[in-house]
């Protein structure tokens, strides 16, 4: 496991499914990897960590491991900043095949930051 996916990992809180879908909280400490050179005077979560979250909820949750094939709507509302709470509602797939589908919502408080449709293959 790469040191970026460890501390996605270590950031999580909170896995749970819900009405709505797996969902987890996220805090990522002004250490995390992702900050590092994505805008030094004031860190911002990559897009991609955002994704990787995702991917890493559902790995916890399922036990299984799910690499990104396409990333089929990406859209950043709203920056993250260092020690801000997110949460990530990801839909649940129907039934877990080699490949399944998820929408995700990244909110902040009542604050909408991200949408993502991805396209995931289980392994």
């Amino acid at each position: 496991m790469s040191i970026l996916m460890q501390q996605i990992n270590e950031s999580m809180q909170d896995l749970m499914e819900s009405e709505e879908g797996i969902k987890a909280r996220f805090i990522f400490f002004p250490e995390f990897a992702g900050f590092k050179g994505h805008f030094p005077d004031k860190p911002i979560l990559p897009g991609v960590c955002k994704i990787q979250a995702v991917i890493a909820m559902l790995e916890n949750f399922y036990g299984n491991k799910i690499y990104l094939t396409q990333i089929l709507l990406a859209k950043f509302i709203a920056p993250v900043s260092a020690n801000q709470e997110i949460i990530i509602i990801c839909t649940k797939p129907g039934q877990i095949s080699n490949e399944i589908k998820v929408k995700a919502s990244v909110t902040s408080g009542d604050k909408k930051i991200a949408e993502m449709q991805l396209k995931l293959m289980v392994i």
